[in-house]
């Protein structure tokens, strides 16, 4: 048998963006009028009025109706333009034709990309006060997502890209030396874990040479053989959270499989009577599982 080459991944979107007709666009739900009335739709109608569009809606092309779009996310950002008049806009237009696999896919803006947005958004020529006035936010906060990546190795910064990594986290994270900041984005990744608390442990855990010379903690409670078992021990974990993410897929479709069976066992009124009869205890388990099934 032949070995099969590994086909380049398919590009999600077009290499181009596309400007198009607000009236070209279908939405593929309704907005209801309590998001209208919320802070979140009024900050987004501030934040387009003051600088424009920085993240374009995402639409693909409507397979029935020739000419026209679906679109698949920006449903906010849309309804706010038509309010405004708004005749076209620049949209990313998606390769994929499935609403429910984009919308399963797609991440919310991390804080990385939120610092890049100010950038662009500071580079464009926008203010940090009227930022902040925009955002409805204090400048303060501003100036820090701004300088977010102060400190900051690149080959870090890119693993933390999309990750939803809390604002102080990354002010423990320049105490690190580069090295030692790559190692902690990939067990933050590793452990599926970004709060700031780990990443304290994970400082707290970090031999003194790898500190930024100034930026080392003043107290230090944990002795090097205390650091070298945190050290041991995030290894085993990061170790076994693999072993369990190679066999989740199979394993998740086992269950599936088998919660599925259990469901069709008790839709028989015979097999039913019968559990109840000689089983009540097995009955009220399968029925729990069962239960699962309806809620999944």
């Amino acid at each position: 048998m032949k070995p099969v080459r590994n086909a380049p991944l398919p590009h999600a979107f077009e290499n181009s963006t596309l400007r198009i007709s607000v009236e070209d666009i279908k939405p593929l739900r309704e907005l209801r009028s309590v998001i209208r009335k919320s802070a979140k739709y009024r900050q987004i109608a501030a934040s387009i009025i003051e600088v424009g569009i920085i993240e374009p809606p995402v639409v693909v092309p409507d397979p029935i109706d020739d000419g026209k779009f679906r679109l698949l996310d920006g449903h906010i950002r849309l309804d706010i333009l038509a309010k405004q008049g708004t005749r076209e806009v620049v949209c990313l237009v998606a390769t994929e034709d499935e609403a429910f696999t984009y919308n399963r896919r797609i991440s919310r803006i991390a804080i990385i990309q939120e610092h890049r947005m100010i950038l662009e958004a500071v580079k464009r020529g926008v203010s940090e006060e009227r930022l902040a006035r925009t955002l409805n936010v204090n400048i303060d906060l501003i100036r820090k997502k701004r300088n977010l990546l102060v400190g900051i190795c690149p080959e870090a910064a890119d693993l933390l890209r999309d990750k939803h990594v809390p604002l102080n986290a990354f002010t423990e994270l320049r105490r690190l030396k580069p090295m030692r900041q790559m190692a902690a984005a990939e067990m933050m990744i590793a452990m599926n874990k970004f709060s700031l608390s780990y990443v304290k442990s994970i400082v707290a855990a970090t031999p003194p040479d790898q500190f930024v010379e100034g930026k080392r903690p003043i107290s230090r409670a944990l002795t090097l053989e205390q650091i070298n078992l945190m050290t041991q021990e995030s290894v085993r974990l990061d170790r076994e959270f693999k072993q369990i993410e190679q066999n989740y897929g199979v394993d998740h479709l086992d269950l599936v499989l088998a919660t599925a069976y259990v469901g069709n066992l008790l839709d028989n009124a015979r097999v039913v009577r019968h559990l109840a009869q000689h089983h009540s205890d097995l009955l009220t388990e399968f029925q729990k599982i069962a239960e699962l099934q309806i809620a999944a």
